[in-house]
Order: C-alpha cells, then structure tokens, then sequence
C-alpha cells in the first residue's frame, strides 16, 4: 500500500464516519491508517511498532488517564475548579504546583500546565512542577526501589519549590495566557463519542494491572503476553479514533464531565506519546541506539547525559533511565538529574498551548537539574548507590 492510497482511503474513512458521529481530521485519519500499516507490518519495522505502541499504552497512557481521572473526578465529586484554587491562593502556588508534579505520574504536571495556559497560574508555578515531576518513572521508582523513592521525590518536590520562587522573581511575563484553554468549546458528547469513552475507560482498568505489573518488572509470557497486546493495540486505536475528531487541542474545556476531559486529554497526550516511543524504538532497533554502553562510557559526563535524556518528552527515556539505576548501572546523582530535568507527559500539552514556555521551563528545570546532581556526584558520589 503506497501513501497515496493511505490518504486516499484516510479521505474516505473521514467521509463515511463524519456521517455518523461527527467531523473527523483527514491528516489524523491518515496518520492511524499509517500507524495501522506500520504495525502490520512484517520483520523488525512491524515488532518494533508494536512494541512502541505496547509500551506507550500500558508504560504511558494508563497511568495519565487514571491520575487525570482522579484529579477531574475530585472536581467533580468536592465542586472546586484547580483554576480557581489558584488564583485565590497566589502565595500557595507553587509549593501546590510542586506538590502537583512531586506526585507519582504525570497528571499533576499536566493539570497545572493547563491553569498556566488559561492565566491563572505563574511561570514560577510551571517550572515548580515540571522541576518536581518524574512522571511514570516514580511508580516503578516506588515499587523497586522505595528507599530511594523516600528520599529523591522530596529533594524533587523543595528543588521545584527553590526553583518556582527564583523564576517568579525574574520573569516578567508572570501571568501570561495563551487564551487556548478558553477557544476549547464544551465536547458534544454524542451517542457514538459516549460508546467511545465508556469502551477507553473499561480498557484502562486491565491496563492499569498491565502496567503495575510491568513496572514491578513482571514479565508475562505466552497468552498473557498476546492478550496484552491485543490489549494495548484496542486501547491505542481507540484512543486514536477519539483524537481523530477531538475538538481538544490540548486541555479541555472545564465545563465537560470527568470522563470525557480524561479520555480527551490522555488520547491528545497519547498521540505525542507515540511519536516520541516509534522514534525511540526505531532508534534502537535501526540506529543502533544503546543507552547502557553510552552511560558506562561517558564518566564525569554521566549526569550532564542523564540530564539531557531528560529534556525528551515523555517518560519512556526516563523509565529506562530508572531502570539502569535500579540496576546499578548508574549512580544516584544521575538519576536523581534525570528527575529534576524531566519533564514527563506534562511537556506535550505545553508545547501544543505554548512552544515558547515549553522551552524556556525546560531550561529553567536544567539548571537546578545540573546544579543538585553534580553536587552529589562530587560530594556524595556513593550515596544510595549500589
């Protein structure tokens, strides 16, 4: 099948379902029909996409929509809007905006990026969350490693909150909206959307033990395995069949119910999510990529590396980086420079509502990263290393 066809059929596709629930994106129709492709496909082009597809629904996506869930869901249940919590406090923001992004996933990073983007937090509050986050890699962190997880999600969280404060104190632009989150109209949730939603919100509880699982470095084989699978290629195309008529373009509009706002925005966050795995996975299985050997051969250098794998989106780098550590293969301070750095899932809505704040918190977040881990490695090189 030639590119031509995908798009052509993608054409179709959109006609034919724009009649049932509403306008479909042909250029997003077109990318599921070419992610659909490249799955099928045969040798290591199709294992590596599936893998990356596997990993970015049960290592990723589960975990954004149950921390979304949780967080829309209190909303809904206590009646108080975080946007308003906010802005009544502006002294509190951002302790509260590390205190978001401290805790384990991405859904509090993700949360405060959006009341950043609708004017109602500073930039000092951003740079506090994506500092304090280290996104699904601190599940596997808690899990493997609790110990660990005792110590360095608290540095995180008082590293962000040194952070916010400072970047208050110079930046000038404090409260400065996008006005994205206020062009995003209220979802029509029709027959059709609801089905939709129902079916991503019952495939994410077996996901969920899915990715428990595999962050407790469970490995499945035979039946488990292919379920797992069936699993996660269900759950991504749903996901993706959703974003291909979203009128999202990276939060929701606060108006909707809990589980439209939380299956809209993980599937939007899901999409990024996948780029940023196939491009991983292809790296390694066709570029030769080999994090391990690059980490036991730059000495000195290990915590800058670990740092700049932390400025790439999402948390499948960062998981890795976790990972070599629980292993051994890396000291503490490279770790510990990977969490402040990383940004997790929270960076791609970010980008979507506001490319210029993306990268400017992405550095601001370097400079503590850089300062704490070099600090351990030349003053406490042996602490809480194997």
């Amino acid at each position: 099948m030639t590119f031509t066809d995908i798009k052509n059929t993608a054409q179709n596709v959109d006609h034919y379902l724009g009649h049932m629930t509403g306008p479909f994106r042909t250029k997003r129709v077109f990318l599921i029909l070419l992610l659909f492709v490249l799955a099928a496909a045969p040798g290591t082009l199709g294992d590596a996409t599936r893998t990356a597809l596997e990993d970015a629904y049960v290592g990723v996506s589960v975990f954004v929509a149950m921390t979304l869930a949780l967080f829309y869901g209190a909303e809904k249940l206590l009646g108080f809007n975080i946007g308003n919590v906010f802005r009544r406090a502006p002294w509190a923001q951002v302790p509260l905006a590390s205190l978001m992004g401290a805790m384990p996933g991405c859904g509090g990073a993700v949360i405060v990026v959006a009341a950043y983007s609708s004017g109602s937090v500073s930039m000092g509050a951003v740079v506090a969350t994506l500092t304090a986050t280290m996104g699904d890699a601190a599940f596997l962190l808690i899990a493997k490693r609790p110990d660990v997880a005792i110590i360095l999600l608290p540095v995180s969280f008082c590293v962000g909150i040194i952070s916010g404060y400072i970047v208050d104190i110079f930046d000038k632009n404090k409260y400065e909206s996008s006005g994205s989150m206020l062009t995003v109209p209220i979802i029509n949730v029709t027959k059709p959307r609801h089905l939709a939603y129902l079916t991503y919100g019952i495939l994410i509880i077996p996901g969920l033990f899915l990715g428990i699982s595999g962050l407790m470095q469970i490995e499945f084989s035979g039946t488990i395995a292919n379920l797992s699978m069936i699993l996660s290629l269900v759950g991504i195309f749903t996901g993706m069949l959703i974003w291909s008529a979203s009128p999202v373009k990276a939060m929701t509009n606060p108006a909707n119910n809990p589980l439209p706002r939380m299956v809209e925005e993980t599937s939007f966050i899901t999409a990024w999510v996948i780029l940023a795995f196939l491009l991983f996975e292809y790296l390694t299985a066709f570029a030769g990529l080999d994090l391990q050997a690059l980490f036991s051969t730059v000495g000195v250098a290990l915590p800058l590396v670990a740092i700049l794998i932390g400025f790439i989106p999402g948390c499948g780098p960062q998981v890795l980086v976790t990972t070599f550590y629980i292993n051994g293969l890396i000291p503490f301070s490279a770790l510990l420079g990977n969490a402040i750095a990383n940004d997790g899932d929270a960076l791609f809505p970010a980008i979507a509502l506001n490319p210029k704040v993306a990268f400017l918190a992405t550095i601001y977040s370097a400079i503590p990263a850089f300062i704490v881990s070099y600090g351990f490695y030349f003053l406490a090189p042996n602490y809480l290393t194997h």
